[in-house]
This record gives C-alpha cells, structure tokens and sequence, in this order.
C-alpha cells in the first residue's frame, strides 16, 4: 500500500499551509507556543489523529468479525507530550445494542487490548518509545 500527502505553505511562520491526501484537506499551522499563527492542525496533532482513526477502524473491524450488535464506536483520545515522555490514552466507548448477550459483553471488552495490538500507526509509534494506554468502556441501549 502506498500513501501520498502534500502540503503548499504560505506567509512563513506566522502563516498556515493545505495538507492534502487522496481523501483528507486540512488547514495545517505552527501552534502559537512556537510562534506560528495557530490558525490550523499542526504536526502532533495530526499524528494523534492518525493513530486515533487507525485504533478505531482496528475496533470496528474486529467487532464486525466477531458479529456483535455494536450500535456505535467513539473514540477519544488524549496526547501528553513532555520533554521526557509522549503518551496517547485511547478513551473508547462501545454501545452495543440491549440484546447483547453476556458472553458478547466480555468479548467486546477484549477488543480493546486487541484492537491495540492490532493498530499498526500505533505499533511504529510504539517502537518509537510513544506510550499507548486504552481505557475502554462498553455500555448498552
């Protein structure tokens, strides 16, 4: 698989850029912390984007392997970034429908250790010393 961005900056620092892909067009900045206008994403957070989007698709699909009655998937996720530490904690929510038996309760509750597992953006960021915690939380409707 092979993946392309590019991104056209204008007006120096103090400016902002377009981060294109196939499927994504955002408005890309320096934070303001390091004298940059703010006005747009900037590189960490589109990182903890990535690896949010990846550990989400990663829960979705193998929800729908295991056929259980997700009603919805929301993931939110935080980034501590430190001098010594970079740390993500995913926050995943799963509502699985009120017929959910108790055997699929527990097998969704394993799906977020394995979803983590599975993610490979978060794999290469763990590689690189990013710490990754899930704290994930199953209700019903």
């Amino acid at each position: 698989m092979q993946t392309n961005a590019n991104v056209v900056w204008h007006n120096g620092i103090k400016g902002n850029g377009m981060l294109k892909t196939e499927f994504l067009d955002a408005k890309v900045a320096i934070p303001t912390v390091l004298g940059g206008s703010g006005n747009g994403a900037f590189p960490k957070e589109i990182l903890v984007a990535s690896v949010t989007t990846c550990y989400t698709s990663v829960l979705v699909s193998m929800s729908e392997l295991r056929e259980l009655p997700v009603v919805e998937i929301s993931v939110r996720s935080e980034a501590s970034i430190s001098d010594d530490e970079f740390k993500i904690i995913h926050y995943p929510h799963m509502v699985l429908s009120e017929s959910a038996t108790d055997k699929q309760v527990q097998s969704a509750e394993r799906l977020f250790a394995a979803a983590d597992k599975g993610c490979v953006v978060g794999n290469l960021l763990k590689k690189a010393d990013v710490k990754i915690e899930v704290q994930g939380e199953i209700s019903t409707t």
